[in-house]
């Protein structure tokens, strides 16, 4: 049934001959199809109306006025779009919504890090990417809390043995403080970092923008050293770097005469920083290979009187390679009763022997392979070499490789051994690949020989936020680079001066270190203020030092996220 009705379209393909706004009437009319008060409209308007119902057809009825209950179900029916950006309608009446009382009231950016990189196990995946912007974080939906959720009022956190990649912090307070330096400021900052100025700040400085010795001490804490140096070459990570690297010129890739001048120059660093270390006038530092990491720490950090050195990750051959060089060395996470740990042999062994008690042996070729012995009378005075057993032992040493467990802890004089060993290594070195005939990268908090300064890169975003009410502008700081530990408590330590003690940070680790923070102490630390002492002269700030010297809590993770709310710390992992 089709009828023409003036200035009705029930298609839509046309519009009506006349629009008209409606207006508030103090009368109501009545909609003549469901009765109820609609907003006064014009006769012109009422006609197609009562001709369109007058011919069976199903009309939009008026929004309905005049009483609060009838305009809130309007309002539910027919609501802006664009009033919130979430699309979800507002309550009409309560209050706005309660966090948890255990963790400080959430910021829009605090949610982005509470949940990425939860997994600390062998597979290790990115929740985020390290360039994705504060505006993208701020957008990222709530995801759930980390296993290891642990708010603190104390205001320190926990010493982080890995590297970090990025920070970023945010804070409702600007960072204009932290941009354009001047050119005295510059060159104070890095005279107090040759010069390991200790610098000490007030807990609370009014105006940052207008303190120089915080605008001073920010550039003196982004420095490091770093050997070699090639500006074309991004030198760390090196672990899986071969996609950064490649198609970028290396002209001692094919030329043997160029890689030993690059090695000789290497060893000679190499060897300088450790003399530092053992002196005790380098805290600590890195050795980044494109297969494995090496942390070398002086005695008295990390709770340990000795110097140790931590390998990770490992494999069998490596392992093999060490011992055979007569290298002393143990797996920490190996654990034997779960109490005693063991060295790499013995545990080995002792899971082997196990599977053997439980698995017999019937195999008849090797039974015939020994015959010959008993026709000689002489079967029961030579011991019959168990082959299955060390085919066990092999796998199980194969199992570890690149594991978490597969970390290696060498000790003491053992150390030194290790760093002959590392120097003559010839897997040290890459032989095919974009990385082929490049030294390993040495990072360092103080300098060294034939290390080159270098620097944190550093900027400030500003962003607008939504929040309930609104927007509100939120200030943020993004550190890039290898940052070791001593810069990320440098930094936080600042930071709690200029942003008044009120800032959270979302920190990105490169994955292969986290395994760093495994607790490597044998037995407990008599001489501890007498190391502490000896440490002085390392180069780092006096808070620093103290918390490097802390035992590692951390385990098997890293820092992730870490909030300051009035001068209080919280961190997550």
């Amino acid at each position: 049934m089709s009828m023409t009705v003036p200035g009705y379209s029930p298609s839509f393909k046309k519009p009506a001959e006349t629009l008209r706004l409606r207006r508030k009437r103090p009368r109501n009319p009545v909609d003549p199809g469901t009765g109820a008060a609609v907003s006064p409209a014009d006769p012109a308007e009422l006609g197609p109306r009562r001709a369109a119902l007058a011919a069976g057809l199903r009309l939009r009825p008026f929004p309905a006025t005049g009483s609060r209950s009838g305009g809130a179900a309007a309002a539910s029916l027919r609501r802006n779009p664009f009033a919130r950006l979430d699309n979800t309608p507002r309550p009409a009446v309560g209050p706005e919504p309660v966090t948890d009382p255990a963790w400080p009231p959430a910021s829009p950016l605090r949610d982005t890090f509470l949940d990425f990189h939860q997994e600390n196990n062998v597979t290790w995946k990115k929740g985020f990417s390290e360039r994705t912007t504060v505006k993208q974080l701020s957008m990222t939906p709530h995801q759930q809390h980390s296993k290891y959720d642990i708010p603190s009022s104390e205001s320190e956190f926990p010493v982080d043995w890995s590297i970090k990649t990025r920070l970023l912090f945010t804070s409702s307070q600007s960072f204009t403080w932290a941009d354009h330096l001047k050119a005295q400021e510059e060159a104070q900052g890095f005279v107090q970092h040759c010069r390991a100025t200790e610098v000490h700040l007030p807990e609370n400085i009014q105006d940052p923008r207008l303190s120089t010795e915080l605008r001073c001490a920010f550039q003196q804490s982004l420095i490091y050293w770093l050997h070699p140096f090639l500006p074309w070459l991004q030198l760390f990570p090196r672990i899986g770097a071969d996609r950064k690297i490649a198609g970028k010129t290396s002209p001692w890739s094919n030329d043997e005469g160029l890689q030993q001048i690059l090695m000789s120059e290497w060893s000679i660093s190499f060897t300088s920083l450790y003399n530092l270390l053992k002196t005790k006038l380098c805290p600590y530092f890195y050795v980044c290979t494109y297969q494995f990491t090496v942390l070398f720490r002086a005695a008295g950090l990390a709770g340990n009187d000795i110097i140790t050195a931590i390998l990770s990750p490992t494999t069998r051959g490596l392992r093999e390679a060490m011992k055979n060089e007569g290298i002393e060395f143990s797996l920490p996470l190996i654990k034997e009763n779960g109490q005693r740990k063991q060295k790499v042999s013995e545990t080995s062994l002792h899971v082997a022997e196990s599977e053997c008690k439980t698995e017999p042996e019937d195999d008849e070729d090797e039974e015939e392979s020994f015959s010959w012995l008993e026709e000689m009378g002489v079967q029961h005075k030579i011991k019959k070499p168990d082959i299955s057993l060390k085919l066990r032992k092999e796998k199980n040493e194969v199992q570890m490789d690149h594991r978490p467990e597969s970390i290696v802890l060498v000790k003491g004089i053992n150390t030194f051994t290790l760093l002959n060993f590392l120097i003559n290594c010839k897997s040290l070195v890459a032989t095919s690949g974009p990385q082929a005939g490049l030294p390993p990268t040495l990072l360092s908090p103080i300098a060294f020989r034939g290390a080159t300064m270098q620097m944190l890169k550093a900027r400030t975003v500003n962003v607008k936020t939504p929040v309930y009410t609104g927007y509100k502008d939120q200030f943020s700081l993004e550190i890039t680079g290898p940052i070791m530990p001593h810069s990320l408590h440098s930094l936080t330590m600042l930071l709690k001066s200029a942003q008044k003690g009120s800032f959270s940070a979302g920190l990105y680790t490169h994955e292969p270190t986290s395994i760093f923070n495994t607790c490597t102490q044998m037995e407990k630390i008599s001489n501890k203020d007498v190391l502490e002492k000896e440490l002085a002269n390392c180069g780092l700030h006096l808070k620093t030092l103290s918390q490097l010297t802390q035992l590692p809590i951390l385990g098997k993770s890293s820092l992730r996220f870490m909030e300051m709310d009035n001068y209080a710390c919280n961190w997550k992992s």
